[in-house]
């Protein structure tokens, strides 16, 4: 029972492979496509109907509907002729004459049919014979089948000629294409009659072929073309396209795909926990990229609003600026309007004026007139060069933000630093190593670098090479120092920032000097200084590149 129900959930599971991928609904006489996708017979003429292709939706199966008109009897003349040997028909093929079924005459330029795989989406080519050229999947019929019996609840299939009601389909026709009972096979296939030789078949919804016919010569397939990765009669295998090809019997490509099948479907099954870990991880990535999502988005939200926050503050005290400069106009253009209109005539000041000028005591009046004298001097003055005290314009308050709006307008995500290039013209060893290098000129800025080393010259080790590093190494040079020497030291460096690390520098190789040479003589040791040497060159890409390539080769001086 556990078994049975295990089989169920199993056939439960699959309805999505046995879905086609144009109607959505059970494969209904599928044919394989070039690229190895099935897809409806007749969504697959809908589909070339939509394309602008007409009649290239032919039958590729070209069932019979009845035994009378099967390939063999459909000619009394066709069914006595018999066929050629292959050595004797592989001759008149290569010969260039004769005609077999399937050869086309006076296709010079045959049309190729292009029809766009609704799984893949791609463009595959279906040669000049369109869908009839493509093999019906019947394995894969035979599967949605089997499902359809096993989820539908009347699993039941009815006799097609009872009277009603129809009892229950015990056998089926191919020939006849229909279902039936014990005693309506009985009655439609009567003993001594050419019908009582069908064969009887379990009773079906969709009645198919046989066996798998070529598409090209309506033949029963024997073969399988490994070059051309398809099956093939007996006519095929002989034809000049397969010439030179590694044709094998059908019954060993079957054996060596259903050994390997099964070997993958054992290793999935064997490894179901791993599949399983592995459903979790993903799984709980999923939830870190949409939690890593969610927090990206807040920053550079909580960013934005910064600056709009910085820009709100900086256009209040802009607005501030204007406002204050513009009162100070105000005010100043205001006591330049009082100023004039004292001067008209009976203003307080000419009114004034003329009542001090009635003055006839001369003391008093030199007393009073000398300040008023001051006051409509500066007014006469003013008069006569006339100018407003302030100007209306406020030009100097004009903002340039074309370096500001040119910067928003790249704004975007960090990206890492760009690979350094390596200095070889300032990169040397002595004593010490000493690495320069610099970032490609429109390279995002690096906060810090890694620079990593290590010999060649040692004896290889199983597994991958063992880089020793320096972290975090400020600036665009880096020192190593007490190196081995004698040796080949190769370098490189990537540089780091926020939005993570770069990729590497090319590699440097780099040769430290031999060490000192000591001379044993008379009982004191005599200590030879040899000259230190500069050896940089990038890594070779090839044996040849690595001949060709020139040393900077300098001898250094040494003192004393």
């Amino acid at each position: 029972m556990a078994a049975k129900r295990g089989t169920k959930t199993s056939m439960k599971n699959m309805e999505k492979e046995l879905l086609c991928p144009v109607c959505q609904e059970m494969y209904t006489q599928p044919l394989v496509l070039p690229c190895a996708h099935n897809v409806c017979q007749t969504c697959a003429r809908e589909v070339l109907g939509q394309q602008g292709y007409i009649g290239h939706g032919g039958d590729p199966s070209s069932e019979p509907t009845s035994p009378a008109s099967t390939p063999s009897t459909r000619s009394p003349r066709l069914s006595r002729r018999t066929l050629p040997k292959p050595d004797r028909l592989d001759r008149l093929l290569k010969s260039g004459f004769g005609t077999y079924p399937g050869r086309k005459r006076g296709a010079l330029h045959p049309q190729t049919i292009i029809f766009p795989c609704p799984a893949c989406q791609g463009d595959v080519e279906l040669g000049e014979r369109g869908l009839s050229g493509l093999f019906r999947n019947l394995t894969l019929e035979r599967v949605v089948e089997r499902y359809r019996q096993s989820v539908s609840v009347g699993g039941s299939i009815r006799c097609q000629l009872c009277k009603p009601p129809p009892l229950e389909a015990t056998k089926g026709c191919t020939e006849c294409r229909a279902t039936f009972c014990n005693e309506c096979f009985k009655l439609f296939h009567p003993w001594g009659t050419q019908k009582a030789q069908h064969e009887p078949t379990l009773p079906t919804l969709s009645f198919r072929p046989k066996g798998l016919m070529c598409p090209d010569h309506k033949e029963e397939v024997t073969h399988y073309c490994k070059t051309c990765q398809r099956l093939v009669c007996q006519l095929c295998r002989v034809r000049r396209t397969h010439s030179g090809h590694k044709i094998t019997p059908v019954l060993s490509a079957y054996q060596a795909l259903k050994d390997k099948l099964t070997k993958s479907l054992a290793y999935i099954l064997g490894n179901q926990d791993t599949v399983q870990t592995q459903i979790c991880e993903l799984e709980e990535t999923i939830r870190h990229t949409e939690v890593s999502g969610q927090q990206a988005k807040e920053e550079v939200s909580q960013l934005v609003r910064g600056l709009g926050a910085v820009l709100e503050e900086k256009r209040a005290s802009l607005l501030q600026a204007i406002e204050e400069c513009q009162q100070e106009r105000l005010s100043r253009l205001g006591a330049q309007i009082h100023e004039h209109q004292s001067l008209l005539d009976g203003s307080g000041l000419v009114g004034y004026a003329q009542e001090v000028l009635k003055e006839t005591d001369q003391p008093c009046f030199v007393q009073a007139a000398k300040q008023l004298h001051n006051r409509i001097a500066r007014a006469t003055e003013a008069l006569q060069t006339f100018r407003p005290a302030a100007s209306s314009s406020f030009r100097h308050c004009q903002l340039d933000v074309g370096r500001e709006m040119k910067l928003l307008t790249e704004l975007n995500f960090l990206r890492v630093p760009e690979a350094p290039v390596i200095d070889t013209q300032r990169t040397f060893a002595y004593d010490q190593i000493f690495l320069c290098w610099r970032l490609p000129p429109h390279s995002p800025p690096a906060w810090h670098y890694t620079v990593e080393f290590r010999r060649t010259d040692v004896p290889a080790q199983p597994g991958p090479a063992r880089w020793q590093r320096r972290e975090e190494v400020r600036g665009t040079s880096a020192l190593l120092e007490n190196p081995d020497t004698g040796s080949v030291y190769v370098l490189r460096v990537r540089g780091c920032n926020k939005a993570g690390y770069g990729e590497y520098s090319e590699d440097v190789h780099l040769h430290t000097p031999p060490a000192p040479d000591t001379t044993q003589t008379a009982g004191t040791t005599a200590v030879l200084k040899t000259p230190q040497w500069r050896r940089c060159r990038p890594s070779p890409s090839s044996p040849s590149a690595w001949a060709r390539s020139c040393w900077a080769l300098e001898q250094v001086p040494t003192q004393g």
